[in-house]
């Protein structure tokens, strides 16, 4: 290590072993101090808090009331749309109208229709990526016929 080394921690230790041999630190899931902590504190009181809550709510408490709407209600919402089925590449593009025509009435949100859209990209590059596969084996399968051919041409020369 010179000097003029501007991370002079950069050779100490071996990166990503953080622990000594035979200690792997703490086991997965178990919980640290402050929430064990947190944990023996509120036992008992759930109920009570989850009342004080709903309360502060429906008192005008905006943030509390997104609080507890956002872990009542569901992230996501299943939505309806009626969308061509895929069996080529190209029906993307009609999929993809679809998905568009549904946002441009509101039926979707935009967010809604972008992950949609998402999808059907994914269906469609799939769907050709398939595709290509299967026409390079069919090459592949006839390239050997081929050089089969060739090769029973000259040794009956």
């Amino acid at each position: 290590m010179s000097i003029d080394d501007p991370n002079p921690q950069s050779h100490s230790g071996v990166r990503g072993r953080p622990f000594g041999k035979g200690n792997g630190g703490r086991k997965p899931g178990s919980k640290n101090r402050t929430t064990l902590v947190a944990e023996a504190l509120l036992k008992g009181e759930e109920l009570e808090l989850v009342r004080k809550a709903i309360q502060l709510a429906k008192a005008g408490d905006v943030q509390m009331l997104r609080f507890l709407l956002d872990r009542i209600l569901p992230k996501d919402r299943s939505m309806r749309i009626d969308v061509p089925p895929m069996k080529h590449g190209s029906d993307a593009i009609d999929a993809l109208g679809a998905i568009i025509d549904a946002v441009g009435a509101g039926q979707i949100a935009p967010s809604e229709g972008s992950a949609l859209a998402t999808l059907v990209v994914a269906r469609a590059r799939m769907i050709n990526e398939a595709k290509v596969e299967s026409r390079l084996d069919e090459i592949e399968e006839r390239q050997k016929e081929i050089q089969h051919s060739l090769e029973n041409l000259l040794k009956g020369r």
